[in-house]
């Protein structure tokens, strides 16, 4: 394996004719509605750098939307996954089961917030990891109802499309959805009515009002939000909101469940985002970083609730494929030995300080409204000058401005205008600086 050279380099424009002339292919084979961010096709990519196939080499703030956490070849997922497909690459772990996928449990119940005694199941997706996540605490509690927030992102499959908040593109023509799914106010400091102070404690009062007369706790399975909201725009519930409506569930007997898929594996600066108000979920779902690129996800959590499911009922072909676990193995040892928790607050530091600069020195810096986050998973919220009315022309601009000099960066949120952040924590100073640079000399083209 060639380690590829960890700086930015623009040979063509991007994308180039190499990628100009796979997108007519692509478009030609692939369905329409699987979109691309960027149509610059990919040959290699390792620690803070993508390569594409005519020799540019982009800074990647992206991570495969938060899952090459590791970097995109890291060595211990390389060397563990090799070997594992040399053994055998599939058995399925319902018919006979193998010790990757134990050990992957094993780290998951140590890894995981809370000293009782933890079990896992494993999947394939984020998605798959919400559904049966929704499916255990339904068996544990004989309940049907769950409970999600305005922002919130669970997942593309019929029932995790009802869980999600954003209609396009997600629900946009897909319906009709899962019934017994409802919806409650998240505390959105930065568009809280009253000010980021009084949101934590005005909506989660509002959200258990809401629950409590239009749906009735003793109805509600599971109540499910991300610790920090994700596709909704990297929204932090402002303090004191999750360690309350925790509260309320364990009050009533409903299952909390933590989404981590994005937010977990040290993306913040901890194991998992919960961790930041010691909130300690009865389940919790993870996927994206657990893996080093591979595709599996789990569901972990109090062994009691996870083992209501009857023998049979979890599952699925490849849940738990072998090779994803050994990946998965190589991932975790790759952020215990580097230290990928500090190295994400490094991140943080570097990043909002940098930033925090661009909004009080740029003419049009006030464009900025918000700066929030946590470890690497860092977003700015574009508004219209003066006021909080979303931009999300200027996010747009932002990021077409920084794809054209060799830097990826994703949008977000609600309403478009959030620019994220989620540079591999591996990154090294100087790619993460000249990508912030990238971004400054942006905002003096928009």
């Amino acid at each position: 394996m060639t380690a590829i050279p960890q700086e930015r380099r623009v040979v063509t424009a991007i994308p180039g004719p190499k990628s100009v002339e796979l997108q007519a292919r692509r478009l030609a084979a692939v369905a329409a509605g699987v979109g691309s961010t960027l149509p610059v096709f990919t040959a290699r990519a390792g620690g803070g750098i993508i390569e594409d196939v005519d020799g540019n080499r982009l800074i990647d703030f992206g991570s495969g939307i938060a899952v090459t956490s590791v970097g995109a070849s890291a060595e211990a997922v390389v060397r563990r996954a090799s070997a594992q497909l040399a053994d055998f690459t599939h058995t399925c772990f319902m018919v006979t089961p193998y010790e990757g996928y134990v050990e992957v449990c094993e780290q998951l119940a140590e890894l995981t917030p809370g000293d009782h005694a933890k079990k896992s199941a494993l999947f394939n997706s984020g998605a798959e990891a919400v559904e049966n996540a929704v499916k255990i605490a339904r068996a544990y509690t004989k309940r049907t109802a769950v409970v999600v927030f305005d922002h919130g992102y669970h997942g593309r499959t019929n029932l995790t499309m009802a869980l999600t908040a954003k209609n396009m593109p997600y629900k946009q023509g897909f319906g009709p959805f899962a019934p017994e799914v409802y919806r409650v106010p998240v505390a959105y400091g930065y568009r809280w009515p009253t000010g980021a102070e009084n949101a934590g404690a005005e909506a989660s009062a509002q959200a258990i009002d809401e629950i409590t007369k239009q749906i009735g706790a003793d109805n509600v399975a599971a109540i499910i939000i991300e610790p920090v909201l994700g596709e909704g725009g990297f929204i932090e519930p402002a303090k004191g909101f999750l360690p309350a409506i925790a509260q309320f569930a364990k009050d009533n007997g409903i299952v909390f469940v933590a989404d981590e898929i994005q937010s977990g594996f040290c993306r913040t600066g901890q194991w998992f985002a919960c961790e930041d108000e010691r909130i300690v979920p009865d389940l919790i779902t993870t996927a994206k970083g657990i893996a080093g690129g591979l595709p599996l996800s789990a569901v972990t959590g109090r062994a009691e609730i996870m083992d209501a499911a009857h023998a049979g009922g979890l599952g699925g072909t490849y849940g738990g494929n072998p090779v994803a676990c050994a990946g998965a193995l190589g991932a975790i040892e790759t952020m215990r030995e580097m230290d990928l928790n500090g190295r994400a607050k490094r991140i943080e530091e570097v990043m909002k300080g940098r930033l925090a600069e661009m909004r009080a020195k740029l003419p049009n810096g006030d464009i900025i409204g918000d700066i929030r986050g946590r470890g690497a998973m860092i977003a700015i919220e574009l508004v219209e000058s003066g006021t909080k009315t979303p931009n999300a022309a200027a996010a747009a601009a932002l990021a077409r401005a920084c794809h054209a000099e060799g830097l990826l960066v994703l949008t977000c949120g609600t309403y478009g205008n959030v620019l994220r952040f989620l540079p591999p924590l591996v990154i090294g100073e100087n790619l993460l600086n000249e990508g912030l640079d990238i971004i400054e000399q942006a905002f003096a083209r928009i």
